[in-house]
This record gives C-alpha cells, structure tokens and sequence, in this order.
C-alpha cells in the first residue's frame, strides 16, 4: 500500500504502518519543527510543503489519503457550491487533494468537537463532500487509552472506501461491536499501563487530555491543575505521584503517543532538538496505536477482497 500524508506532523501514520509494508509518496507539513523531524527519519520520502498546491500527478499514485486537518468552522456553502468553490478551509482542501489523487481509501482524523461544530453542519458537510466524490464512508470516536497507551485521548476517525461504504464500515468497526456492545472502561485511580512506572498512593495514575488541544493533563483520582495552554505551553507536560508534581519529559510524552523513545530528539538549527517543539509536536500528533489498528484493518480489507 502507497500512501500521501498532509498535515503530516511527525508521522504517526508512518512509524504505525511502516512494520505493515506501506510506503510514502509523500508527505505535507509547514511547521518547521516537525519538518525537521521528518527529514531526519524519513530522508527519501518527499517533503512538501502547502499541501493545497499538490498536482495531481505530482507524486508516485496513493492508495490512501491520510490526514488530521486543523478543525476550523467553514461555510456550508462552500460544499453547496461544489469543490470548485475557492473558499474553503484545509478540510475541504483536503477533499480537493482527494479529488486530483484518487485513492481508494480515505483516513481523515480531528477533535471529537468537530461533531458539533456549528451545530453538526460542519462535520456533515465533511462527509457530504467525501460522498460527493464517491466515497462510501464510517466515522467512530476512537479512545487511545484502548490502543494500549496510559492516556485517554479521543479523537474522531473517518474511513472512506471508493465506491462502497461496506469497506469502510468493517475496518472501523469489529463485527461485535454492530451489535451495541459500549467500549470497555477503567476505574478511576486504577492503572492504565505500565510505561513510565511507579504509582501513586491512590492506586496509580492516568494521563488524560483537552480534547481542543493537544495537552496532557495529569489525574490522581482528581485533577491537580488547570492551565492556560497559549500563555504556559510546557505546563501541561506534568505528571503526580504520591503528591509531587513534575513535569512528563519529552521521552514519556512521546511513550504517551507511542512513538520511540527520543523519536522527536532531533537535530534542530544545528543542535539537539530543544523540549519545547518536541512537546508542541507529540501533542499536535495522532497515537501511533490506534494508526496502526486502522492499517492493519484495511490491509486485512484488501487481502479479503483481492482478486
């Protein structure tokens, strides 16, 4: 499977998929940080930049289209226009990019705000503009912390099939779960994982998250602290045992995400990557478990129906 990421951050998508067999065609990020993080890890794979200016055979043909485009209000009318209507934001760029690539499969990822983004319109006229181009379509909030990762993190998933809906219902949906059985869920206070060790005297810890933003927000049982993200950008990244507060270093956040350990400890402007961007970027990121699930199960897909 060939793949083009936009809005690609520090790839999530790729350190999931790589042990799958995929390959990139390309990927698309402004941010320097993460573009630096890219070029080190992923030195052959093209690197572009705005990725609303992607000509259609730009780059080697993709099977997938993935992306997490910022989430930002729109006009309906943009879609009742059509997508040749130049006014849209990145979510509509991104189903441009769609319509000049053609691949078979979509994986579009946001907030779980996006659902009632003016109203549900916003997000109904995402999925409007995917069939409109063909896509047969299934979204599901996803939960990290069920990915084996010590951090609730919901996101919204969308999984589009050229053509057939059937497609992108089995890959984000097990055949048990049609049935209305809820997701499992863990006792306050209890353990999530193991990953960064110790525990509190309340009985572990977890790590949860604003769903608007990419912070990490400790809990022992209760919330410790609350925060400006804007005016104090580093301190969301704290972790309690036992009533001592510090802060999660860089190497936990990126376990958090389940990326390698020093994954984002990067050269930067000629020296080791400083903490703050390493933070800004495993925040702004996908978890790489639940982009792996997805892989997995639309490589399954394909095997299944492979003539």
């Amino acid at each position: 499977m060939r793949y083009g990421s936009v809005c690609s951050g520090i790839e999530a998508a790729s350190v999931a998929w790589a042990p799958l067999g995929w390959r990139a065609s390309f990927f698309s990020e402004i941010e320097p940080f993460p573009r630096a993080v890219l070029k080190h890890h992923f030195p052959a794979v093209p690197l572009h930049g705005d990725f609303t200016t992607i000509e259609s055979n730009q780059y080697e043909p993709i099977d997938v289209l993935v992306g997490g485009t910022p989430c930002q209000s729109f006009s309906v009318a943009g879609l009742r226009g059509g997508l040749a209507d130049g006014r849209g934001n990145l979510a509509l760029e991104y189903l441009r990019l769609a319509q000049r690539t053609r691949p078979r499969w979509l994986v579009w990822e946001n907030v779980p705000g996006v659902l009632s983004s003016n109203g549900g319109r916003d997000f109904g006229a995402i999925l409007g503009g995917m069939v409109e181009l063909g896509y047969g379509i299934a979204y599901r909030v996803l939960d990290a912390q069920f990915f084996g990762v010590a951090q609730r993190r919901r996101r919204v998933f969308v999984v589009g099939y050229l053509g057939d809906w059937r497609r992108a219902a089995a890959v984000l949906f097990e055949r048990h779960s049609l049935s209305g059985d809820p997701s499992p869920r863990r006792e306050a206070g209890k353990s999530v994982a193991g990953t960064l060790g110790g525990s509190s005297q309340s009985g572990g810890f977890r790590i949860t998250d604003l769903d608007n933003s990419g912070a990490f927000i400790p809990v022992t049982g209760k919330t410790l602290l609350s925060f400006d993200h804007a005016a104090n950008p580093l301190d969301e990244n704290l972790i309690s045992f036992a009533d001592q507060v510090r802060r999660l270093t860089p190497r936990e956040c990126e376990r958090l995400q389940g990326f390698p350990d020093d994954y984002t400890l990067v050269p930067n402007r000629g020296k080791p990557a400083a903490d703050g961007p390493r933070y800004k970027a495993l925040g702004n990121s996908m978890a790489v478990p639940v982009m792996r699930w997805i892989g997995q199960r639309i490589t399954t897909s394909e095997r299944r129906h492979a003539t």
